[in-house]
Formats: C-alpha cells, structure tokens, sequence
C-alpha cells in the first residue's frame, strides 16, 4: 500500500513541473504589474473540472491602483449561475521580479515571479463548498500578450492532485464592446 501512495505521489508531482519563469526573460512585451494592474480592466473567464468540461462561467471588474511598490485590486466576479463574488488583493513589490499578495480568501501569502512578459503567481484559495471550507492551491501563469490583453492559466490542486483549471482572458482599460 504505501509502494502506491509514493507511486501516486511521484506521478502527482511530476505533473507539477514547468519551465522556470525566469526562462521568458527575453520576452515581449514586458509585463510590470504596477502597470499593467493599475486602473480599470475587465476579465471573462471559465472554471474546468479534472476531465475539462466546463463548470462555470464568468466575468470580472477590476480597478487597480500603485503607490509605489504597494498595489490594490479590487474584484467584482459574476458568475454565470447568479452567484456575486468580491475580492481584494493587496500587492507588495519586493523587487524587480517579485512579488507578494493577500487578499481576505488566501490563506497565508501569495508569491510571484515576473520575467519578459510572464507572472507566476502561487497561493492557497480557501473555497466555500457548499458550507464548507476547502484549502486548494492555485498555480497561476499569466502572459502579456499584447499591452492591454492578459491571458492566465491557473492549475487548481489539492494533496498535489490536479482537480481543474481556471482560464482568464484580461483587457486593461474601458472594456471592449461595452460590457
């Protein structure tokens, strides 16, 4: 039995691995969180099961703002099933290529490492299921594609098991088409 539970473990790893972000180091265009998450923006999202169907669906306002190397974002999710979500991060940043976050769900502190145009942002997400509280751990990647357009991937697991995904497309300003 423990033979599996290291077998399963090993093979739950593994799929953890990814190149280093500081492997996008040369990268275009470069992405500055104290630019890019400041003022307004707009997000459209989906959330994935394990097996990628879709669980829902939704969209996000956000305004941020810097003073410094201290940042605010706030969030206003809207889910496709009627449910209203809040939530605000606060950034520090420590250097040129990292920083660190809270927000009032994230257990502990988030961390994050940004080269050329590519942020990886890790945490653990304190879900509410149905009454109860779930700890996951959510491995962000974001890619500047353009200067106003953010694409993120984001790896949802729990005991290393890979249980979803959450996939968000980003536009900094006035949103595109109105809302």
């Amino acid at each position: 039995m423990f033979r599996i539970f290291i077998a399963a473990t090993v093979i739950a790893l593994a799929g953890c691995s990814a190149a280093p972000v500081e492997d996008y180091a040369g990268n275009t265009p470069r992405l500055d969180l104290t630019e890019y998450f400041n003022g307004p923006l707009t997000g459209w999202g989906i959330v994935q099961d394990r097996n990628g169907n879709l669980s829902r669906s939704f969209r996000v306002d956000m305004v941020g703002r810097w003073e410094g190397d201290q940042g605010v974002l706030d969030e206003d999710f809207y889910w496709s099933d009627g449910e209203f979500q809040e939530r605000t991060w606060r950034f520090n940043r420590v250097d040129e290529h990292t920083y660190t976050g809270t927000a009032g769900d994230v257990v502990g502190e988030a961390t994050g490492k940004a080269y050329g145009n590519v942020l990886r942002w890790s945490y653990v997400l304190e879900l509410d299921l149905d009454g109860d509280k779930v700890e996951v751990t959510l491995d962000d990647w974001m890619y500047l594609v353009e200067e106003d357009v953010l694409v993120n991937r984001s790896q949802i697991r729990k005991f290393g098991i890979h249980f979803g995904d959450v996939i968000i497309f980003f536009h900094k300003g006035v949103p595109p088409r109105g809302r």
